[in-house]
């Protein structure tokens, strides 16, 4: 299995771009590679954007990406306040953000929805995602739902027990509003973590999954 690096990249601090259309999105699809690239790139920047998080979910939209980007050496953090579940109906607005978003920073990898999820609001977040940033690198993290639209991707981060571990008590710590969902689990995020390691053959056994529609060698 071939094997990349994000130290493959021009010089200075690493530019790490995370999109999520709802509060947990990113901790959810991506946050034990966050950690580990936080862990592994000390001078690591990241831009944060979540694009629907009103009320108590902007509270723990904001905690939550302040606890879990701290190690990192700089951090942006923009919280949205947009309606869940309308993105669609309001895209113009939204395709206004990432215009901006374009002028602010230029990172060396972008961390989006998958394009194949079946949530409109996470599948305007991807498809806005290409249309704005047309020279980067973007992997596409994947969302559990009762939709059952999970595909196959094709690149994967290994993560010790121990990451896991972090991301998902980070999860259900910080996300208290959604802890009556019974999709909302450490099982269910276990799951998943431990089915693409297995898929990755991990030596941890543990791994997170990613959609690379594009990459030159």
């Amino acid at each position: 299995m071939l094997k990349l690096s994000v130290k493959n990249r021009k010089a200075g601090a690493f530019q790490l771009l995370c999109l999520g259309a709802h509060a947990d999105d990113i901790e959810i699809g991506c946050g034990g590679t966050v950690l580990k690239w936080l862990e592994d790139e000390g001078d690591a920047e990241v831009h944060w954007v979540v694009f629907s998080a009103s009320d108590c979910r902007g509270w723990e939209a904001l905690e939550s990406a302040n606890e879990l980007l701290s190690r990192g050496r700089r951090k942006h953090i923009i919280i949205h306040r947009f309606r869940d579940g309308f993105l669609p109906y309001v895209g113009s607005q939204i395709k206004d953000c990432f215009e901006e978003l374009k002028t602010q920073c230029s990172p060396d990898l972008i961390l989006t929805h998958y394009r194949g999820d079946l949530h409109q609001d996470h599948r305007l977040i991807s498809e806005l995602t290409w249309n704005t940033f047309r020279d980067h690198w973007i992997l596409e993290y994947e969302i559990p739902k009762y939709d059952g639209d999970f595909g196959s991707p094709n690149l994967f981060v290994h993560l010790d027990e121990n990451l896991c571990n972090q991301k998902i008590d980070h999860i259900l710590s910080f996300f208290q509003t959604q802890k009556d969902k019974r999709w909302f689990s450490r099982e269910v995020f276990l799951s998943m973590l431990r089915l693409r390691g297995m898929e990755s053959n991990a030596p941890s056994t543990y791994a997170e999954g990613f959609y690379c529609r594009k990459l030159v060698l």
